[in-house]
């Protein structure tokens, strides 16, 4: 007979014993698991900020898609502009805030001023086009969504380009109007086969700017 089967508290204490440790383990694991799901969230989001260049508010990278990227840069890249092209292909630009670092609102009212030549670079086509905060395409009475180099816009007589972004339609300025929602919204801005200035970093995104 062993000793647990002559000592029945002492029996019970063993078999608890294990399944204490065994608890323990299991807990522990899933601890670590949580714990480097966070640490691995904080890191790629680390990444993505460091690749990011902001300038007049437009955030922007070229570095989506480079087959020589990281585990860490291809991972961060996927988080924040999944299945992008590579810079070759299309550049984008996103902001959310005006000049002055403001949220943009559509309780405001904008102008995007492109000057003569200053429209994006390219040897294909841009877009500029409209979401709510939380970049979803916002409804309008329009049901216009983006502008573009095939919208027909109408330049100044010195050859830029105003693009009026607001809730209402402004008044003999509808060929250029992108509409906005009644609350806080994001521009997005792509350019197609970009031209050499945008691929060298040179060319730079007008800032947005609020009419007073």
């Amino acid at each position: 007979m062993s000793s647990q089967d002559s000592n029945p508290a002492k029996g019970l204490f063993a078999r608890m014993l294990r399944r204490t440790i065994a608890a323990d383990i299991v807990q522990g694991v899933i601890a670590g698991c949580i714990l480097a799901f966070i640490a691995a969230t904080l890191i790629i989001a680390a990444e993505a900020r460091s690749v990011y260049t902001t300038v007049n508010g437009w955030s922007t990278t070229l570095q989506a898609g480079k087959p020589a990227n990281s585990i860490l840069l291809r991972a961060a890249m996927a988080e924040v502009l999944p299945a992008a092209n590579v810079a070759e292909e299309a550049v984008y630009w996103t902001t959310a805030v005006d000049s002055t670092g403001q949220n943009l609102n559509g309780q405001h009212d904008y102008v995007l001023h492109f000057p003569s030549g200053g429209l994006p670079p390219n040897d294909a086509f841009w877009s500029l086009t409209m979401t709510d905060a939380n970049g979803v395409l916002a409804a309008n009475p329009a049901n216009r969504y983006s502008l573009g180099d095939r919208s027909g816009l109408v330049s100044n007589a010195d050859g830029s380009i105003d693009i009026t972004i607001q809730n209402t339609a402004p008044a003999g300025r509808e060929a250029n109007w992108l509409p906005a929602p009644a609350g806080g919204f994001m521009l997005w801005l792509r350019a197609y086969q970009p031209g050499q200035s945008v691929l060298d970093g040179e060319y730079q995104v007008p800032p947005v700017v609020e009419v007073q």
